[in-house]
């Protein structure tokens, strides 16, 4: 044991200081932080958000200390993040729901039959007024910006689109009046 303490003096000695110096650097940044969000009368809310985002970099910055302090080579470090990155790349973005909106979203906007402006009709029992007339205002990657008559605006899934019946207001309209003729 007292080999491995006197081996590693110097790297021990250098992770206590960098250790002190985040945990005070965190002390007065919280406390500066705090100061600047009662002066500016900031809600408390977004000041605790400030906080952890001050946290998560001064996180950072003693894991990247630490690492070098460890003498650890910057191709093995490399190797780790890209690692990390890649987990997580797939974890975020390869859930089927957010790839079938971005999917769908790309299809409503090159090939299928209503664009921006249109007005439409959304056929599904649990939306609040299933007969209501929605203009398209846009069509993002995830979701469908719609506009009620009464101006809200109304935001729709783009799988949904693909999914439910949905019918131009003007056709839909012209529809009812000649089965109402018959």
């Amino acid at each position: 044991m007292d080999t491995l303490f006197f081996e590693y003096k110097n790297e021990l000695l250098g992770t206590a200081i960098c250790l002190l110096v985040l945990l005070i650097l965190k002390y007065l940044g919280t406390k500066a932080i705090k100061k600047v969000g009662k002066i500016s009368d900031i809600n408390e809310v977004r000041t605790r958000l400030i906080i952890k985002y001050s946290t998560v970099g001064l996180t950072t910055f003693g894991i990247v200390a630490l690492i070098l302090i460890w003498g650890v080579e910057m191709k093995d470090i490399g190797l780790v993040f890209s690692s990390v990155f890649a987990v997580i790349g797939v974890a975020l973005f390869a859930q089927w729901s957010i790839l079938s909106n971005v999917t769908a979203g790309v299809i409503l906007f090159f090939s299928f039959p209503f664009k921006i402006g249109d007005k439409i009709k959304i056929m599904d029992k649990e939306i609040e007024l299933p007969n209501e007339v929605y203009l398209i205002e846009d069509i993002r990657a995830f979701h469908i910006h719609l506009r009620r008559n009464n101006g809200e605006l109304f935001t729709y899934p783009n799988n949904m689109m693909l999914q439910k019946a949905i019918a131009l207001a003007q056709t839909y309209e012209d529809s009812l009046e000649r089965s109402e003729v018959l």
